[in-house]
């Protein structure tokens, strides 16, 4: 059914891959894109079954699609390639090559490699867009004979990035310099970094026809994805939650938007490490660079332990070492101050968004371990204690099918 239906649409498929920066490229693209026509956009949810729901389901049903944008990614060798295949993008976006799932892949060469299969699959007249300071993505140009289009700060790039500035609450804006003449580009983004999703994305939108005006005022309209460099203000603090990842080759990048902010006071939560879970020296090396950047450095989680931080940094207050997200929530609540920064930077597990959402939320899920990858605000169960989450979403459902049985009877 699914390939039935990616045979009949006549919409333009765009798939997206990299290491990082994919999802909020996919995301703010089909923000983008709905703009000019109408677009369905599937990301975070980047597995072989959801393409295959994808084009099934909602390719399936007859309705007009301008754009599909599909967030692709490679979980270990041969993952992509199935996926590639059966979604046969018009568009292959790649942001950009890192070593992540080590255990998985080895080394960034097969990372490269895997990635490439999505460019490969190109459809005839298709177009790659490529990550022009990234060599191991720009490789990926001889995998199809589609042409390839460039963006980045190189001066050979097709969409060139300059002028990129962020010091928040400032936050990110950069000049696009391309055939069309130079795009001043204004976003949500509380970061430098998000320079390279965003041009992605704009690139993207204006090879495929967007004009310039549309695509900047649907930038300017777009708001940081939950978990992902989002910034909640809570009447006190400012946070700025990363906790969905945290792959150690962009740790620095998030560390940056700290030590960029012109904020007073900042502190800095930190979780667990993708990928270097049990690396005392990772650990070691986060905290002394997270030192000196933060006023204050909070681990939390299994690994805290881990931070080597010294005697006189614990007495002082200076590192602060804690279990759970609970324990860091009441922390923080205890020792918040007005207009300060804190970055909550973590992989998934931890879940410590709750840190921030606790602030205008009655949060009642504190468990440490749920076993859900999703974050909280899309699990959308953070006001529920975990042991009645069952029950609540069973009660939730009874409800949703009386009520439209009640509405098919009119009543």
């Amino acid at each position: 059914m699914a390939t039935r239906a990616r045979a009949q649409s006549k919409a333009i498929f765009i798939g997206i891959t990299g290491s990082s920066g994919k999802t909020t490229a996919g995301s703010l693209l089909g923000h983008i894109l709905a703009g000019h026509g109408s677009v369905h956009t599937q990301v975070l949810a980047n597995t072989m079954k959801l393409l295959v729901s994808t084009l099934s389901r909602r390719m399936g049903k007859g309705g007009k699609t301008d754009y599909v944008v599909f967030e692709a990614a490679a979980f270990g060798p041969d993952t992509m390639k199935p996926m590639a295949e059966l979604l046969r993008p018009n568009v292959a976006v790649v942001t950009m090559v890192r070593l992540e799932h080590r255990a998985s892949f080895k080394t960034v060469e097969n990372v490269a490699r895997e990635k490439s299969a999505l460019v490969a699959a190109l459809e005839p007249g298709g177009f790659a867009m490529l990550n022009a300071d990234d060599p191991l993505v720009m490789g990926m140009a001889s995998a199809s004979d589609c042409r390839s289009v460039t963006f980045g700060t190189s001066e050979q790039a097709d969409y060139r990035v300059s002028d990129i500035e962020a010091s928040y609450p400032k936050p990110l804006r950069f000049s696009l310099h391309w055939r069309g003449g130079v795009l001043d580009i204004e976003t949500s983004f509380p970061g430098e970094h998000f320079w390279l999703p965003t041009s992605a994305a704009v690139a993207t939108a204006l090879e495929l026809g967007v004009p310039a005006q549309m695509v900047k005022h649907r930038i300017a309209t777009f708001q940081p994805l939950e978990n992902r460099g989002q910034v909640l203000v809570a009447g006190g603090p400012h946070f700025i939650v990363d906790a969905a990842k945290a792959p150690w080759h962009s740790l620095s990048l998030a560390f940056d938007m700290v030590a960029g902010s012109t904020f007073g006071r900042k502190r800095i939560v930190l979780g667990q490490l993708s990928d270097f879970s049990g690396s005392n020296n990772r650990y070691a090396q986060a905290y002394s660079s997270a030192r000196e950047i933060a006023d204050q450095v909070i681990y939390a989680g299994d690994h805290a332990h881990r931070s080597k931080a010294n005697q006189a940094d614990r007495d002082s207050g200076r590192f602060i070492e804690l279990r759970t997200a609970r324990e860091v929530s009441d922390y923080i609540a205890q020792t918040a101050q007005p207009d300060e920064l804190i970055l909550l930077k973590s992989s998934s597990n931890l879940h410590l968004e709750r840190v921030a959402l606790a602030w205008t939320h009655d949060v009642q899920c504190w468990v440490s371990v749920c076993g859900k990858t999703e974050g909280c605000e899309q699990c959308g169960l953070y006001e529920v204690p975990f042991e009645q989450h069952r029950e609540f979403v069973a009660q939730r459902k009874s409800k949703r099918r009386k009520h439209r049985l009640l509405r098919l009877l009119g009543r």
